[in-house]
């Protein structure tokens, strides 16, 4: 039975028909070649899946071991590296106290010869012995440098109740990390390397996840109700004796894919239009922005799917709106998206460690009965989630950098492309927190978590190697947003917009590592900004001025013998009292002598401007290099100094304190800007104290 439901943008039907896929041309390198068949057991929780891989081999070496991810055992007990380092609780979320999940290779074959008795779990991190994310297999014969290999795998894996992105909820499936995938054999040269080998790192708690590009067919078979969504375009459906269907799903110039099935979904079917969901006046204005014809900024239509739970019908619009200034927004400023499917799952009430994730052409969001109405369908978190989920289609799917050793690269370029788009799409304090008459948003809220403490671990690092490793998040998503906004207003708004269309597009369907991006930036801006980089992506150092002493008193005129124009002079002290008498009844005006002394308090030196306002004349600015600990400015003039700032634009979000930033020679008369500095200042303490930092 189909199930219709009618907005004003949307037709909403249980059941999908297939859809024919075009056969795009190839972009990447496809190292991987994927052909799947899997077969879901609903009452068991189980997939029985084989697996035809094809590997080549891309280096000059001869490699004679294969590598590769089984994520599912990272569920499979408390002695996993996973739940070591977890404890069992990711986000939020916390793992079910029976749920567990793992994958079983069957058997593996090359060409008729049975490898799966060469197959050893190794720990190539932490050296832990129990834990099974990792296999190895030695290979009786080993892949000439550019020859390829052919495995035949059968697997049997038990999903997890959903957590980490993976699982089930009742008749709620989100299969991810589900088949025997194998690791990236990185040449020498390669992001770094000195020599050849591979990079397959276990499952952490922290970690995402790394792959070759390559290419997909993949056969799903599920019961005949359920409702499928995957990575790619559906190319066939087939109906089975068995109350079966097979659904098959293919990709190209992709390295991951996932899918989900639930006999409840909502099918939600929209279009992003390049014509009439982008103006010409967008289209002219970004290409002038980039220096880029017309033509290159163009974007391509997309059919967009979002898989929505019967409750959440009312969001259907809100969805696909989100989606849509996603493909709009991310496509203009870094290069048109090159698929022609867009899934977008709303998971299971109670799945809630199934939201918001991504895999190529292919997300979650996540949302609750709370947004269908007052006040909270004012809240924008559902859209923030869709575009930041959708984001990560440029920052992961297409320039696919390795999450586990630079997560920086996917989650916070992401995050900054993602507040760029809220702010054009939804406005400037969008998710904003209001308390007690406060509101605090945009840009507040991302530095919420920014402290004078925040001075303990890099950016740059591995993703289990944060300390506490609940600092994950931090340096990983807000702080990397903080320098990259930071560095717009340094570069402005042009060139960074150059810097990173440049970056994306060299490095799309590629593997970059932090110095190809520092490589464009100094490109792009013509500058060495190894200054910048060195300090806030491998150092530990904050950034955070202050104005430290001011004042600003009226100068006594001179006494005794004075040399000057009319000749020599005396002037005595009952002169100088009826000088002083002249000034205060406005006879006569009087001199100031200000002085300000402004401080660096963190380690990070960076170029700021520093703003006076004195009586009755318009703002001026200096700009102070800030490499000293101290400067100091004196002015003699006859106006008295009202008020100091440093930083008045609020052009460097990545100072940890602004609070500290200005100073009033009179009692600053507005308190809600005070008090509402005063509160964000309390919420970075907090938030230090509980380890948050």
């Amino acid at each position: 039975m189909n199930r219709v439901l009618v907005s004003t943008s949307v037709l909403v039907l249980l059941v999908a028909a297939p859809v024919m896929a075009d056969h795009l041309p190839v972009r990447s390198d496809q190292i991987v070649q994927y052909d799947l068949r899997v077969r879901l057991d609903p009452a068991k929780k189980q997939l029985h899946g084989v697996e035809r891989l094809t590997w080549r081999n891309p280096s000059t070496d001869t490699v004679g071991e294969l590598r590769f991810h089984l994520y599912l055992n990272a569920f499979k007990n408390t002695k996993s590296t996973f739940v070591r380092e977890s404890g069992g609780q990711l986000r939020g979320d916390e793992m079910a106290s029976d749920g567990w999940g793992w994958i079983d290779v069957t058997s593996i074959n090359a060409g008729g010869v049975d490898l799966t008795p060469h197959m050893r779990f190794v720990a190539p991190d932490d050296g832990n012995a129990d834990d099974q994310t990792v296999s190895r297999i030695v290979l009786p014969q080993p892949v000439p440098p550019g020859g390829s290999i052919t495995l035949d795998i059968t697997f049997l894996a038990q999903l997890p109740q959903v957590f980490a992105r993976t699982g089930f909820k009742d008749d709620f499936f989100l299969v991810g990390q589900w088949f025997p995938k194998i690791g990236v054999y990185e040449p020498a040269g390669m992001r770094g390397r000195v020599v050849g080998g591979w990079n397959c790192h276990q499952f952490h708690a922290n970690s995402e996840f790394y792959a070759d590009f390559g290419a997909y067919h993949v056969e799903i078979t599920v019961p005949a109700n359920y409702v499928i969504g995957a990575t790619g375009q559906r190319t066939a459906e087939r109906r089975n004796n068995d109350g079966t269907k097979t659904c098959t799903y293919e990709q190209a110039d992709v390295h991951d894919f996932a899918w989900t099935a639930d006999p409840d979904y909502l099918v939600v079917k929209a279009k992003f239009s390049g014509t009439t969901d982008v103006t010409l006046a967008e289209y002219e204005r970004i290409a002038k922005l980039l220096g880029r014809s017309l033509d290159e900024v163009k974007l391509s239509d997309v059919d967009i799917t979002v898989l929505l739970q019967p409750g959440h019908a009312v969001q259907a619009d809100r969805h696909v709106q989100a989606a849509k200034h996603g493909l709009k927004w991310f496509g203009l400023w870094y290069g048109r998206y090159p698929y022609k499917t867009l899934t977008v799952v709303d998971p299971a009430p109670g799945a809630s460690g199934a939201g918001g994730m991504e895999y190529p052409t292919f997300i979650t969001a996540g949302s609750s009965l709370l947004f269908n109405s007052w006040p909270f369908d004012k809240i924008n978190l559902v859209e923030e989630v869709t575009v930041h989920e959708f984001g990560h289609q440029f920052w992961y799917a297409m320039v696919g950098n390795n999450e586990f050793e630079e997560a920086w690269l996917d989650e916070g370029f992401n995050s900054y492309s993602t507040g760029k788009v809220m702010e054009l799409a939804y406005g400037r304090n969008t998710s904003t927190l209001q308390f007690l008459g406060l509101t605090l948003g945009g840009v507040d809220g991302l530095r919420a978590g920014n402290s004078p403490a925040a001075r303990y671990n890099r950016v740059l690092a591995n993703s289990w190697d944060y300390t506490p490793s609940g600092t994950y998040g931090f340096y990983s998503y807000q702080k990397p947003e903080l320098l990259l906004r930071t560095l717009e207003h340094y570069l402005g708004e042009q060139t960074m917009a150059r810097v990173m269309r440049t970056y994306h597009e060299r490095w799309r369907f590629r593997h970059p590592r932090s110095e190809d991006f520092f490589a464009v930036a100094n490109e792009i801006s013509g500058q060495n900004l190894s200054w910048y980089f060195d300090q806030v992506v491998r150092g530990t150092e904050i950034l955070d001025y202050e104005v430290g002493p001011v004042s600003s008193t009226r100068v006594s005129g001179p006494r005794g013998v004075i040399d000057g124009p009319k000749g020599r002079q005396t002037t005595t002290n009952a002169d100088a009292r009826k000088q002083a008498a002249a000034e205060a009844s406005g006879k006569s005006s009087a001199r100031y002598e200000t002085r300000v002394i402004v401080q660096r308090k963190g380690g990070v030196v960076f170029p700021v401007e520093v703003a006076f306002k004195f009586e009755g004349k318009p703002i001026e600015t200096q700009v102070w290099d800030g490499r000293d600990r101290t400067n100091t400015y004196t002015f003699v003039r006859a106006e008295k100094l009202e008020w100091v700032d440093i930083d008045p634009d609020r052009n460097v979000p990545l100072d940890v304190n602004w609070l500290n930033n200005g100073k009033r020679l009179e009692s600053d008369t507005r308190p809600a800007a005070s008090w509402a500095a005063r509160w964000l200042f309390f919420v970075q303490t907090v938030l230090t104290t509980v380890g948050m930092l």
